[in-house]
C-alpha cells in the first residue's frame, strides 16, 4: 500500500513542475526491466531544483532513493513506497571550454565520451563502453581496462540530503579502484568538471569502437541485465578464477528460473528473458553461491544491489540469502 499522501505530490509537483509521475513500473524503466510499482517519480531539470526536493524530503518520514540508469540494481517486484528521485536525460548538459569539461550528472557515458572524442578530448575512451550516467561512474570511479574516470576528475557539484550544495575537488573525493569517498554516503552527484586530453579524433573512436566490440563479443548486451553479478575475489581469483568461469565450472551456465537467467554467453551475468521477478534473480544468486562455494569453499558476493520496497539499498546475496535461508544445493 503507498505510503505517500497527496499532500506530498503536490509539494514535489510544486517543486520540479511537469517532472512528477505517480504508479510507475520500474520493470519499465529500470536496466534489468525488473521492479514493481514506484509511489512517486521524480526527474527534476535543474541541480536547484534536485536540491529543493532532497531538502523537503528531509523533513518527510517517506523514504527517498536517488537513481541514475539503475544499471548496476533491481528492484523488489512488490514495488517501493516512497518517492524516487532521477538523474537522468533531463540533467545531461555538457559544456566544453578547451580541454574541460564540464557535464551533468545525468549525461550517458557512451554518448558522452563518443561525442568528446568526437571534439579530439581523449584520455577517457576506455568508458566508452561503460553504460550508466556519469554521475554513478564518477561515484564509482568507474571505467575500464583497470583505468578509472576520477584521473580526470577535477571537481564534483554535489548536493547533501538537507539539499545544500557544494563542489568538492578532486582531493577530496578520495579516488582508488573502483571507489570514491562519495561511496556509501547521503551526497548526489550533480555534475562533474574534467580535465582531458588532446587527442586524434579519429585513433579516439576507433579506441572506443574496438572497446564496445570487444564487450559485445565477451558480454550478453542484447538482453535486460544489470553488468556482472558477482565480485571479483583475488583470493578466489587466483586458485579458482573468475566469478564467472567458477559458475561455469559447477554446471549452471545457462540455468533459468522464471524469466531470469544465468547468461549462456556469460555466467557471472543474469539476464532477463521476459518477465523476470527480483524472486528469480535472488534465486539463481543464492543457487550460484551454494553450488560455487561447496565446490570451491570460495563465497561469492554480489557487486548488483537490490532495492526493497521501503527504498533500502542491499548486496543482492544478503537479501538472496534472507529468502531462501534454507536452500540445500551442495549435492549433486
Amino acid at each position: 500500500m503507498p505510503l505517500t499522501t497527496p499532500d506530498l505530490v503536490a509539494a514535489l509537483e510544486e517543486l520540479a513542475p511537469g517532472g512528477v509521475r505517480t504508479g510507475v513500473d520500474m520493470a519499465t524503466v529500470s536496466a534489468w526491466r525488473i521492479g514493481g510499482p514506484a509511489d512517486v517519480f521524480v526527474e527534476p531539470d535543474t541541480a536547484e531544483q534536485v536540491a529543493d526536493v532532497l531538502r523537503l524530503m528531509s523533513q518527510r518520514p517517506e523514504p527517498l532513493l536517488v537513481i541514475g540508469e539503475t544499471t548496476n540494481l533491481f528492484f523488489d517486484s512488490r514495488g517501493f513506497h516512497g518517492v524516487l528521485l532521477r538523474i537522468g536525460s533531463k540533467l545531461s548538459e555538457v559544456r566544453i571550454e578547451g580541454s574541460r569539461v564540464y557535464a551533468q550528472a545525468g549525461a550517458r557515458v557512451p554518448e558522452l565520451v563518443r561525442s568528446l572524442a568526437d571534439a579530439g578530448l581523449g584520455g577517457i575512451a576506455h568508458a566508452g563502453g561503460v553504460p550508466g550516467t556519469i554521475g554513478g561512474l564518477v561515484l564509482m570511479n568507474g571505467g575500464s581496462q583497470r583505468k578509472g574516470i576520477g584521473t580526470h576528475v577535477r571537481s564534483v557539484l554535489v548536493a547533501d540530503a538537507d539539499g545544500g550544495l557544494q563542489r568538492l575537488g578532486a582531493q577530496e573525493l578520495g579516488f582508488s579502484y573502483r571507489h570514491s569517498r562519495l561511496q556509501g554516503t547521503d551526497v548526489v552527484i550533480l555534475d562533474a568538471e574534467l580535465e582531458l586530453e588532446p587527442g586524434d579524433p579519429e585513433s579516439l573512436i576507433a579506441e572506443i569502437d574496438e572497446i564496445i566490440a570487444s564487450r559485445a563479443a565477451k558480454f550478453p548486451l542484447d538482453l535486460p541485465n544489470g553488468g556482472s553479478v558477482f565480485l571479483s575475489d583475488p583470493a578466489m581469483y587466483e586458485i579458482v578464477g573468475p566469478p564467472g568461469h567458477a559458475i561455469e565450472s559447477v554446471g549452471l551456465k545457462g540455468l533459468a528460473e522464471g524469466g531470469a537467467q544465468i547468461s549462456p554467453k556469460h555466467a557471472n551475468f543474469i539476464v532477463n528473458n521476459g518477465g523476470a521477478t527480483d524472486d528469480d534473480v535472488l534465486r539463481l544468486v543464492a543457487t550460484a553461491r551454494n553450488k560455487v562455494l561447496a565446490a570451491t569453499g570460495f563465497t561469492m558476493d554480489c557487486e548488483v544491489r537490490h532495492v526493497g520496497t521501503d527504498g533500502v539499498l542491499r548486496p543482492a546475496h544478503v537479501v538472496a540469502d534472507e529468502r531462501w535461508p534454507s536452500l540445500d544445493l551442495t549435492k549433486g
